[in-house]
């Protein structure tokens, strides 16, 4: 039988059973354990799942939790990638120059969600699409500072005395940093400020009726997705070595909004398993490139196409993603022969009140 709720102090706990907490350790000692038996290759594209996973945390409290859409959201992983590869460039250690990062993209957060505060929907996703170019635009004409076209070289940081050159280094900065973004994630959900985030998403009415200030709300999510984000970017500057302006343009937008549909909205656990299934599409797009019928792996503009095609298909077929997928069959197979077909039908749900808008 599938465990249901029962009492409101099960919303507090990390981990439903005590199973969960095992299960999850031993998934973190594997992976521990992964960069002393797979190549330096695997253990680098690990690493580009777990900064992809950061940022998907990151997009997925605003766009999950919060309901507010942003297609601008690879701006601030470029803000993140700039300034901790230009502070560490100007001799601050890494130790502070991670959290600066963060830091500086949530400041852009907040000076992207303070204008757009009565937006939402199609309004604020144009208006991130927007503040995505502009960031783009300072970064290819600022050469002083980025290098513009010709790029930025990043330092090797230094941890604890040791210089991070290999990919293991990067591996275990990145799983370290995306630990600690779940915990934060997961604790913020647990207190008043996620309560009033989910409330939002559900209803702006009926969150500003009891009480709950929208503009500040929405202003904090801003903030700490954004901070999140150029925790990533950050990490995505020691994984590149080498920055470049148009690393970080609509196409990584896309990507990131991708990573949290496709993953599940409303899921942490969605959010990486999104940033696995992108973070690889590329790598079996080329695999698979030359094997393709009519020419269609030469196409130009295959990859952006497959995402905006996969997008499609998943908010039509699946709209709960991958994770609710998961949970489908997770219940299935607890209730199996005794389940009911109608029971795993997808159906809309809303809010009553949303039908006074």
């Amino acid at each position: 039988m599938s465990q249901l709720k029962t009492d409101y102090a099960q919303d507090l706990v990390l981990a439903r059973k005590p199973s969960s907490l095992a299960w999850y350790g031993l998934l973190l000692a594997i992976l521990l354990l992964i960069p002393h038996t797979l190549s330096e290759f695997y253990v680098g594209e690990m690493s580009f799942v777990f900064i992809y996973a950061i940022a998907g945390v990151g997009l997925m409290l605003l766009t999950g939790y919060t309901g507010l859409v942003s297609l601008g959201h690879a701006a601030f992983l470029g803000i993140g990638a700039y300034a901790n590869a230009i502070l560490l460039a100007k001799g601050v250690p890494f130790a502070l120059s991670l959290p600066a990062a963060g830091l500086i993209a949530a400041f852009a957060g907040v000076v992207i969600g303070i204008p757009t505060l009565r937006m939402s929907g199609l309004y604020l996703a144009i208006a991130t699409l927007a503040f995505g170019s502009i960031v783009g635009l300072v970064a290819e004409k600022w050469d002083s500072l980025t290098g513009g076209f010709d790029g930025f070289p990043v330092p090797h940081p230094s941890v604890l005395g040791l210089v991070i050159t290999a990919p293991t280094g990067v591996y275990y900065l990145a799983l370290g940093v995306l630990v600690l973004v779940v915990l934060v994630a997961m604790n913020i959900l647990r207190s008043p400020l996620g309560r009033a985030m989910v409330a939002i998403r559900d209803s702006e009415i009926s969150a500003q009726s009891m009480g709950i200030n929208l503009a500040l709300y929405k202003t904090v999510a801003f903030a700490i997705s954004a901070g999140i984000t150029g925790l990533a970017g950050a990490l995505f500057a020691l994984y590149v070595r080498h920055l470049a302006p148009d690393s970080f343009g609509v196409l990584l937008s896309i990507q990131l909004v991708t990573i949290v549909f496709i993953g599940g909205l409303g899921s942490l656990q969605g959010a990486i398993f999104g940033a696995i299934f992108v973070a690889q599409l590329p790598q079996v797009i080329a695999i698979v490139r030359d094997d393709l019928p009519f020419g269609i792996g030469r196409m130009p503009g295959l990859e952006p196409s497959l995402f905006g095609l996969i997008l499609v298909l998943v908010i039509m077929f699946e709209p709960a993603g991958i994770h609710g997928r998961w949970l489908k069959l997770k219940r299935w197979c607890r209730e199996f022969p005794l389940h009911r077909r109608a029971a795993f039908r997808r159906q809309k749900t809303y809010a009553k009140t949303d039908r006074l808008r």
